[in-house]
């Protein structure tokens, strides 16, 4: 037996609420956002990174405009790099279920996709093998599409027992070498184990554990960020992520989220183009 304590004070270190939790849109996710008038929908010109996963990229119980994807796109402005983010997380996708609809995404026609998936696999102790197969091909798909893959890595708990872990964990590494993906090694990194960064469940982040997850994915991400797409340094209105519900997100339709107003900070030069951070 697995006691949920055990499970909880281990942190579950990883991966989103099983598929039998309601898939309701979550608080911060799809609710409030959809509300945004028709007349406001307009095209992001700009290039779109994806976050492609399950409850950890939809930001399951974070409040509104605190999942990682929303920190992400913060971050992405703060930097001066013109990119737009978009939500396609939704709570208690397997493997299998991100492959049903890897379809939506590469409709996209993303630029870049942080494939987060697997976590609810292992929960269930699904075959490792399928795992791997199934996300090998999402990222074979995304390849094709004309994507740049970004891997994100998960571990399980100890009480799952070292052979399988070490199986599971090999799974990322071993996809992020065949295909040459920058990879995350542990999204959760400084998060899972940390009872002010985690929900009660001991599985899903706060807010606060969200942008730590947010500057995890960023330290990846950073290096495939083109500065030729840097923006203008000033003010300027850009819409926060935009969120494929679970709704939308089968059906392969976009819903935009509210604009806001956010305020770059510090100064680019255009001849700078290394990425880093300023």
């Amino acid at each position: 037996m697995r006691p949920i304590a055990f499970l909880v004070s281990t942190c579950l270190l990883l991966a989103g609420c099983s598929r039998d939790q309601p898939k309701a849109p979550e608080r911060g996710a799809a609710t409030e956002r959809e509300s945004a008038p028709p007349a406001a929908r307009k095209p992001d010109p700009r290039p779109a990174v994806v976050a492609f996963g399950d409850s950890l990229s939809a930001g399951f119980g974070a409040d509104p405009g605190k999942s990682y994807p929303d920190f992400l796109q913060k971050e992405i402005d703060r930097r001066g790099y013109r990119y737009h983010v978009i939500n396609a997380g939704i709570s208690g996708d397997t493997t299998t279920d991100g492959l049903e609809r890897v379809g939506t995404v590469t409709a996209l026609k993303p630029s870049i996709v942080i494939v987060e998936f697997g976590g609810n696999d292992g929960l269930r102790g699904l075959p490792v093998g399928t795992t791997l197969a199934n996300l090998e091909q999402i990222i074979v798909a995304l390849q094709k599409a004309g994507a740049k893959v970004v891997l994100a890595g998960m571990t399980l708990p100890p009480n799952y027992g070292p052979d399988y872990i070490r199986s599971f964990e090999a799974v990322y590494r071993d996809l992020a070498r065949k295909y040459r993906l920058p990879l995350i090694p542990f999204l959760l990194r400084g998060v899972g184990g940390h009872v002010d960064l985690m929900q009660r469940d001991g599985i899903h982040p706060t807010g606060e554990g969200n942008r730590i997850v947010a500057q995890n994915v960023m330290q990846t991400l950073e290096p495939l960020l083109r500065k030729s797409a840097a923006a203008s340094v000033g003010r300027s209105s850009h819409p926060a992520p935009r969120v494929l519900t679970p709704t939308s997100a089968r059906r392969g339709e976009i819903r935009k989220v509210r604009v806001r107003s956010c305020r770059r900070l510090g100064h680019r030069d255009r001849s700078d183009t290394d990425g880093r951070a300023s």
